[in-house]
């Protein structure tokens, strides 16, 4: 059975964020897709990678960081669209309400961001190190996470486009610096925006493996 995704509004320090949650039947996992500002090809890839996902039993959450004021805001001015500290402050308020809802509360935990939303999300890393089981960052600047990188231990894929020399050279730099395994992949004949139908196919692929791997129910304690 295919999860629909349900349009929700999440009170996230007393702001309205708007998002979608999908849940599959008996899911084995949960990934917080953390979305700052971004264009439609954003948007074609959250959904693309959100159904591969929720078809290998992996329930998503996709929540928008900005409300809609803000959005506007920074459209006009860019100015909120870099502000790692800020959206990681807000990742981290998403997952602790996750974390304490009896429906998502005993399921193993990622997150997913691109752009700024990257850095967000491993800021929730180093911040949430027993909620957050692995990271993954299509296109994203990891690097604005700074020093939260020495600290971040979950399992890290950063995937980056051929063509986008300088954005490959960020994520190798932050991937040395992450505290986790962290593997930069490379997405042939793709350049900065991964927006390409085929591309957006492997991106998908890539994270239902990463995170089907990462998010499997760890083995109980034997009893002595």
């Amino acid at each position: 059975m295919t999860a629909v995704p349900q349009s929700r509004t999440f009170d996230i320090l007393g702001l309205d964020l708007d998002g979608y949650v999908a849940m599959p039947p008996n899911p084995t996992g949960l990934v917080v897709f953390a979305r700052g500002p971004g264009g439609s090809h954003d948007d074609e890839r959250d959904v693309r990678v959100a159904n591969e996902l929720n078809a290998a039993q992996i329930a998503t959450v996709r929540v928008n960081l900005l409300t809609e004021a803000e959005q506007r805001i920074d459209a006009a001015t860019a100015e909120l669209r870099f502000d790692a500290n800020l959206l990681g402050v807000r990742t981290i308020a998403m997952i602790d309400r996750l974390a304490s809802d009896h429906v998502t509360a005993s399921l193993p935990g990622g997150v997913l961001g691109a752009h700024a939303a990257a850095a967000a999300c491993l800021i929730a890393a180093a911040a949430r190190p027993d909620w957050v089981r692995a990271v993954v960052s299509p296109a994203g600047r990891p690097d604005l996470a700074g020093e939260f990188l020495l600290i971040a231990r979950a399992p890290t894929l950063l995937v980056v486009g051929e063509y986008d020399a300088q954005l490959r050279a960020r994520n190798e730099d932050a991937a040395e610096r992450i505290a986790g395994p962290a593997r930069v992949a490379v997405l042939d004949d793709v350049g900065h925006v991964i927006d390409e139908p085929r591309a957006q196919a492997v991106l998908a692929e890539m994270c239902r493996d990463w995170f089907r791997v990462h998010l499997r129910p760890q083995a109980k304690a034997r009893a002595r």
